[in-house]
């Protein structure tokens, strides 16, 4: 049985040295600049920084509630703020805007000059908040030299419902094309299509998914600046908090529990429950130092993500 999906093919040493000599590289300048040269325990939330922070969340608010001339500006806001990481400060403002989106969708309003990549943005962010979109007449064509279309078709693909059979072959024929498209496209799409290929958006994390789009957000050129400053600065923010929220967890202290906030503290007094546990059963053994090892591995993970 042929696919209903048809394309128009375009080509697209182990010594006690004190020193070592080591090879440097010449990387690329970061799009991050200067902002994660300061450790992030010596960041502090001082009025200035908080007054620029407020100012900021609300001018992406006022972008999230304005009227725009298309929905597809609308929807392309709407994924940078939720690629950025900073949704939740706008939970509302994306919903109300997301229900007009689906009232147009729904009356066939600015659907049918839609492209494939306002498309598939749509029903996957109509999908992901839990509106009744249905795929049957979608996605009927894909050309394969719309790179950010497909890209974006692929992601789309994750919300699929169980018997939606178009979108099982639609990924199976987006992701073979998007790992050809790969060698062939540049920064910043070759680093978006690499992390969505390496890391599907409903299997990764939202931090992680900003701390690698903010860069490529920027490598675009096409930014709104003070959503860029705003994402850049919550980032580091938070940051800063779970740092502070790690120091207190490795201390391995029941005293500290009630400094700890609350989404916090069982989960760590489960984690010393196992860790006394552990100790407990193998002291009997005389190998309690092993619990020693343990923790001071978790320093480590520790020391490597701070």
């Amino acid at each position: 049985m042929s696919s209903p999906i048809s394309t128009n093919l375009v080509p697209s040493q182990h010594g006690n040295t004190s020193k070592e000599n080591r090879h440097l590289s010449n990387f690329k300048a970061s799009f991050w600049g200067d902002v994660f040269l300061s450790s992030p325990s010596q960041m502090e939330m001082d009025a200035g920084t908080q007054h620029e922070y407020e100012e900021l969340k609300q001018e992406v608010r006022r972008i999230l509630v304005a009227n725009m001339d298309k929905s597809s500006q609308k929807l392309d806001i709407i994924d940078a703020v939720q690629r950025l990481g900073v949704a939740y400060h706008f939970e509302k403002e994306i919903e109300e805007a997301l229900q007009i989106i689906y009232h147009h969708h729904c009356n066939h309003i600015e659907i049918d000059g839609d492209d494939l990549y306002t498309t598939a943005v749509r029903f996957r962010l109509l999908r992901e908040h839990g509106f009744d979109v249905h795929c049957e007449w979608k996605f009927q064509r894909v050309f394969i030299g719309d790179v950010k279309g497909m890209l974006e078709l692929y992601e789309a693909t994750d919300f699929q419902l169980h018997g939606e059979n178009i979108l099982e072959e639609v990924l199976s024929f987006t992701t073979f094309h998007l790992k050809l498209a790969e060698t062939t496209v540049d920064y910043p799409l070759y680093t978006q299509i690499a992390n969505a290929l390496k890391r599907p958006l409903r299997k990764s994390l939202p931090r992680l998914i900003a701390r690698s789009y903010i860069s490529i957000y920027e490598g675009y050129g096409t930014q709104d600046e003070n959503l860029m400053k705003f994402a850049k600065l919550d980032f580091k923010i938070l940051q800063h908090l779970h740092k502070k929220e790690i120091n207190k967890i490795i201390r391995w202290d029941t005293n500290c529990i009630d400094q700890l906030p609350n989404y916090i503290k069982l989960w760590y007094s489960e984690i010393l429950n196992v860790y006394k546990d552990m100790e407990d059963s193998i002291s009997k053994e005389g190998k309690s130092y092993r619990v020693q090892v343990a923790i001071e591995a978790v320093y480590m993970i520790f020391t490597f993500f701070s």
